[in-house]
């Protein structure tokens, strides 16, 4: 996999200086499955490092995910922790910061599908579930588009980290 963004960002540098590179569109299509595969493995990998920092200090965890700092935030990629109190569904943490105070159980995406209630129906202490949906990229375009969030309970919280197909 990593022989193959290799190819695919040193095929992408070549075109932009002007370089003829045949074949190399194979590549950069071939790459943005890369960059989806790499977005999941990121997002895996985060949500993992989410437990293990919420099992050592919840509030600091929070705090940190909050604020998007200690590796907890790919901005150029969108991935990112959220939290939810397993009570009451209210997130207490995400960058997505109008969804703060909110009751995760009431999110819908635009097909009507009740995405919230299945992430948090979908954590489970000791278990990485994944729950897709449709959601809009951060910008201009509000088009929705196919997003998955491994999801996990740890102790009193939900906790999920999305990314982008």
């Amino acid at each position: 996999m990593k022989r193959l963004t290799v190819l695919a960002l040193s095929a992408a540098v070549l075109l932009s200086l002007g370089v003829a590179l045949p074949g190399a569109e194979v590549f950069l299509s071939t790459g943005a499955l890369a960059q989806a595969n790499s977005d999941a493995a990121a997002a895996r990998a985060m949500i993992d490092k989410v437990v293990v920092a919420v099992k050592a200090d919840r509030d600091k965890a929070l705090d940190m995910f909050n604020k998007g700092e200690g590796g907890f935030y790919i901005k150029e990629r969108d991935i990112f922790p959220f939290c939810f109190t397993m009570s009451d569904g209210k997130i207490i943490a995400t960058q997505t910061k109008q969804g703060l105070g909110k009751d995760l159980r009431t999110f819908k995406d635009a097909t009507g599908k009740a995405f919230g209630q299945e992430n948090y129906d979908s954590a489970k202490e000791g278990q990485i579930a994944e729950v897709s949906y449709s959601f809009t990229r951060p910008g201009s375009d509000q088009a929705p588009v196919p997003k998955v969030s491994f999801v996990t309970r740890i102790a009193d919280l939900g906790c999920g980290v999305g990314y982008y197909k």
